[in-house]
């Protein structure tokens, strides 16, 4: 794995057997570390996932995508101030680029914010869109549980990188607070056109994310030296890689690594990203010294940056070179819809703007 460029392909964790024996455990723990350390992102097999749970979902999206644009629009994400439904390819826009995909965004629900008054960020909460049952059956008891199974295979993965950082098991957990927004994307990439990117490079932005890639390539994932290293499809598994809350709060031990999609063929992917309370603040946890150490002696990781905001990156900024750190998991999220969506911003929440 670990070359002089830093990494040329994504490992391979085997997550059977981890409470087997306190030292199964505190090996995979100090494993999971050392490649979210190294690499920011890893496959994992053996999760305790049914298959059946992935495979509902991809027979859920393929009847969906069939659909015209006008049935699809019955979900349109345009009439949502909660950021939620489909949308239509190009979009969405990464790094002020257009994304050539399209895609439902299913969020936790929760009630919808009746005071603005309040912090932004509270205008997230809100309902899901669903489509008639008649038109999409099963949509919404498939999806809840997929959000459902992969949510708890992401609490098992946190409480390993919680273990290996020398905290308690339970410490994201408890960090979580009692509203977590999290969410699926339900993605179809057309093939890419020259020059393009189905997904720009981009970082995520919230916790941890769990994809399941489908059996079409095009995931790749930029290794330190520039060279992008293509994920390979492995059945059964989950891709998993550390949003930039995680690299935040452990002062850049972890990182969040740049990554791109593009495919010369259709592509049918689905992602969990996992998230705490839209008010959990990304104060930087107090880790062992030996942590700190090595980000001091990493000229990547002391370096490592942010998603730049539009106006950064019009300023000049790098794409993912921004200083700039948000203070709470819901100030993170909205400064990223106010970059990846900002004809949604303005048609709902004009009166945020400067």
């Amino acid at each position: 794995m670990a070359s002089a460029a830093g990494f040329d392909e994504i490992p391979l964790v085997d997550l059977g057997g981890i409470d087997d024996t306190p030292a199964q455990r505190d090996a995979r723990a100090a494993q999971v570390c050392t490649i979210c350390h190294e690499v920011g992102f890893m496959i994992v097999e053996n999760h305790g996932v049914d298959v059946s749970v992935v495979d509902d979902v991809f027979g859920l999206m393929r009847r969906f995508f069939a659909l015209d644009d006008q049935t699809k629009a019955l979900i349109d994400k345009r009439a949502s101030p909660h950021f939620r439904g489909w949308e239509s390819v190009g979009s969405e826009f990464t790094n002020n680029r257009v994304d050539v995909r399209e895609q439902i965004d299913i969020w936790s629900s929760w009630s919808a914010a009746t005071d603005l008054s309040g912090p932004i960020h509270e205008r997230l909460h809100g309902p899901n869109q669903w489509m008639p049952n008649d038109l999409l059956p099963d949509q919404r008891a498939i999806t809840e549980r997929w959000m459902s199974e992969l949510g708890g295979l992401a609490d098992r993965i946190l409480s390993l990188l919680a273990s290996g950082l020398g905290l308690t098991a339970g410490f994201f957990a408890d960090l979580f607070g009692d509203r977590p927004m999290s969410l699926t994307k339900m993605i179809n990439y057309p093939p890419t056109p020259a020059g393009g990117a189905g997904v720009n490079a981009h970082h995520d932005t919230g916790f941890l994310t769990l994809l399941a890639p489908g059996d079409v390539p095009g995931l790749q994932v930029v290794n330190p030296a520039g060279a992008w290293i293509p994920a390979p499809l492995i059945p059964g598994t989950f891709v998993v890689n550390l949003g930039e809350m995680l690299q935040s709060m452990t002062g850049n031990y972890f990182v969040a690594t740049p990554h791109r999609v593009i495919t010369t063929e259709p592509r049918l992917s689905a992602a969990y990203f996992h998230g705490p309370s839209l008010d959990t603040p990304l104060d930087p946890i107090g880790l062992d010294r030996r942590f700190t150490d090595a980000v001091a002696a990493s000229p990547r990781h002391a370096a490592a940056g942010f998603m730049a905001s539009a106006a950064e990156t019009n300023a000049g900024v790098g794409d993912m070179a921004s200083p700039q750190r948000a203070s709470t998991y819901g100030e993170q999220l909205w400064n990223y819809f106010v970059r990846s969506y900002p004809d949604n911003v303005a048609r709902h929440h004009a009166d945020t703007l400067g």
